[in-house]
């Protein structure tokens, strides 16, 4: 599948060694080691999501009425192999075999995949489409990945409280070390006069008022967790969600905003919690922030 090999038995200074200790205490390279093991097959994944796509889609439909595509299969099988031969034994729950019904059981430490965040924006033409890649240890995100294929932009957690983006070209695909990495922050709004990234999904009255009430005075729409990315990088305030998410949706982009300095919750303030596997991994409303003064 295109990732880098990986004994049965990892050395401390593996990607593998994540599943022998506590993955708050990961040393700064393992994220960093953990994201140029995956590039490889996530190059090989976006190939395949842009060349179905120019081919021609067919778009079938899951149980809860949303577009799955080949690409969607595809990717997932490309990188569900390369994360578990890159860490070998930890559990991958993937957005389309959790559709089927075959999400493995978890722990405590597991990966989260959306091998295709956005697929309605996909099967339009348009280009807000990701790949997201997160690593959940004891109910909180603690890596993250998110590649936008269409745009060529990567974004992930080089270090525990770091987070880089890079311009990454699938048709090319360099190492993690040619890349030119560049450190993330989140900016910081202005209390009631924030703006905001937003979904083409959710419009209205009702939204409207929500937004007002968190004191959005303007917004971009986009799709998928490249919204994620545009905050860690400044271009906006704040993210609300109010509609269902999944935690494949979220985890990855959690990951990326804590450690540029920003914060996910719920919409009331408390914590994201992560391995919900009895309600099928479904989040609630949530809101992601950079830093707001007062």
């Amino acid at each position: 599948v295109g990732a880098a090999p990986c004994s049965s038995t990892p050395s401390p200074e593996s990607p593998g060694s994540i599943l022998k200790h506590k993955v708050h205490a990961m040393p700064f390279t393992s994220h960093a080691r953990l994201a140029g093991a995956l590039l490889p097959s996530l190059a090989e994944a976006a190939r395949v999501i842009l060349s179905t796509r120019e081919q021609g889609l067919v778009v079938d439909r899951k149980s809860d009425n949303s577009p799955v595509t080949e690409a969607d299969r595809r990717a997932e099988a490309i990188l569900t192999r390369a994360i578990n031969d890159i860490l070998p034994g930890l559990p991958v729950v993937a957005e389309e075999s959790s559709a089927a019904g075959s999400a493995p059981p978890i722990g405590t430490t597991f990966i989260l995949l959306d091998p295709l965040d956005g697929t309605r924006d996909y099967c339009a033409g348009r280009d807000d489409f990701t790949v997201n890649v997160g690593l959940i240890d004891d109910g909180r995100p603690v890596f993250g990945l998110i590649y936008a294929p269409a745009h060529r932009e990567l974004y992930l957690t080089s270090a525990p409280g770091e987070a880089v983006a890079a311009s990454f070209d699938c048709t090319s695909p360099r190492a993690l070390s040619d890349l030119d990495l560049q450190k993330l922050h989140v900016r910081t709004g202005q209390t009631g006069r924030l703006s905001a990234l937003v979904s083409r999904r959710e419009a209205g009255t009702e939204f409207d008022d929500r937004l007002q009430r968190l004191g959005v005075t303007s917004r971009t729409p986009m799709s998928s967790a490249i919204k994620f990315g545009h905050l860690v990088r400044g271009d906006a305030d704040i993210y609300p969600r109010f509609g269902p998410t999944c935690e494949w949706d979220t985890a990855a982009g959690q990951a990326i905003v804590e450690a540029a300095g920003g914060t996910v919750t719920a919409l009331d303030g408390s914590p994201m919690i992560y391995g919900k596997s009895e309600a099928k991994f479904l989040n609630g409303p949530f809101v992601a922030r950079g830093r707001i003064a007062d």
